[in-house]
Order: structure tokens, then C-alpha cells, then sequence
């Protein structure tokens, strides 16, 4: 999985008042967790979440907090209830020795059977919750549907990955391939010339 590089500042505060100050400063109050030591309060831009955040990728982040770096991963993210603006944020710190959970976005390849007879192509999930060492985190989990038909659904219990555990409930639907208006007029033209043979 690929990494990006962050740069925080730590917080001399916790308040509200620091609080509100960091964010008409434009900054958004994080807090980064784990490693065994005490939580770390930092800050970071608004604007420098925009290639974490606004993507449908998934990224290891690589911290630098005043000069000390940290491997971390995004974990919580809070926003605005009206404008979208990021509220806070929280980081895990990576133990390379432990697994970790994270969502993995899933790339479809392939060309449905079912969507080159009339279907429609349903995807359920843009990504999937893993449980794996970060230094076996792929970028993307790849999906083939090239046997997916009309009706049928590709699930979680069927997707087979390496040196990871796949966290989302087997019978979760990830993609499916809907039958469409103009197919089911096709069927229906065929059974009647059928019938008239």
C-alpha cells in the first residue's frame, strides 16, 4: 500500500478555545494514538487532508509532527454537519509487528457476461474492511466479473485475497448484475417468437 507524507504541529492545547483558535487558523486538531506511549495532540492544515481524505484510495501516512516521524494510518475522521468542513481527526500509529484493520478499495476487471447481454452493473461496495500487517496492505483488491450474470452477485465469502482476512460479512454483495427493462423486453420478444416457431 502506498504511503503519503503529512506534516502536523503539536498543540500546545486541548480546550475549546485552542480549539476554535486552530480552526479559524484554518487547521483541523488531530490526535494520534498507539505505539504504546502517550497520545500525541497535533495539528494539521485543512487543505492537506484534501489527497488523504477526497479519494477513493487508501493510503499509509507517513507523519512528520514538529520533525518526529510517526507511520500511522487515518482512523476517524469528523465532519461539519453542514458545511463539510473537517472537525477533527484521529491517527493509529502503525506497529509493523501488528495487525491492523483498514478499508482497501476493490478494483473491478473483467467484462460481465451478464452486462454484454443487456444487465446492468451494480456495484455494492467501493471497498473492503482487511485485517493484515501494513507491510502486506495492497493498494486495491482485485474483483474479476467476467462470469457475473444477469441476477447473480459476486460476495465477500467469495473473493479470495493473501496474507489478509477479509473483515466484511461473507454474504455481503459486492457487485451484482441487474436484469434491465430493455433485457426483460428481449426475453420477452424471444419467448414469444419461440412459441410461434
Amino acid at each position: 500500500m502506498k504511503s503519503i507524507a503529512m506534516f502536523g504541529y503539536l498543540r500546545d492545547g486541548v480546550g475549546k478555545s485552542s480549539t476554535k483558535v486552530l480552526r479559524n487558523e484554518g487547521k483541523v486538531p488531530c490526535v494520534l494514538y498507539g505505539g504504546g506511549k502517550e497520545s500525541v495532540n497535533f495539528s494539521m492544515y485543512s487543505a492537506d487532508f484534501k489527497q488523504l481524505v477526497y479519494t477513493p484510495n487508501t493510503y499509509k501516512v507517513k507523519l512528520d509532527i514538529d520533525g518526529k516521524i510517526y507511520r500511522a494510518m487515518l482512523k476517524d475522521i469528523q465532519f461539519h454537519p453542514v458545511n463539510d468542513s473537517i472537525l477533527h481527526a484521529d491517527f493509529q500509529e502503525i506497529d509493523e509487528t501488528k495487525e491492523i484493520e483498514i478499508g482497501v478499495p476493490i478494483k473491478l476487471v473483467g467484462n460481465s457476461v451478464g452486462v454484454r447481454a443487456g444487465g446492468k452493473l451494480v456495484v455494492k461496495s467501493n471497498k473492503l474492511r482487511v485485517r493484515a500487517l501494513s507491510a502486506n496492505l495492497p493498494d486495491f483488491i482485485e474483483v474479476n466479473i467476467d462470469n457475473l450474470e444477469i441476477g447473480k452477485s459476486i460476495k465477500v465469502g467469495e473473493i479470495k485475497v493473501e496474507n489478509m482476512k477479509l473483515m466484511d460479512a461473507v454474504n455481503n454483495s459486492v457487485v451484482s448484475v441487474k436484469t434491465t427493462r430493455a433485457a426483460q423486453e428481449e426475453a420477452k420478444a424471444a419467448a414469444a417468437a419461440d412459441k410461434k416457431k
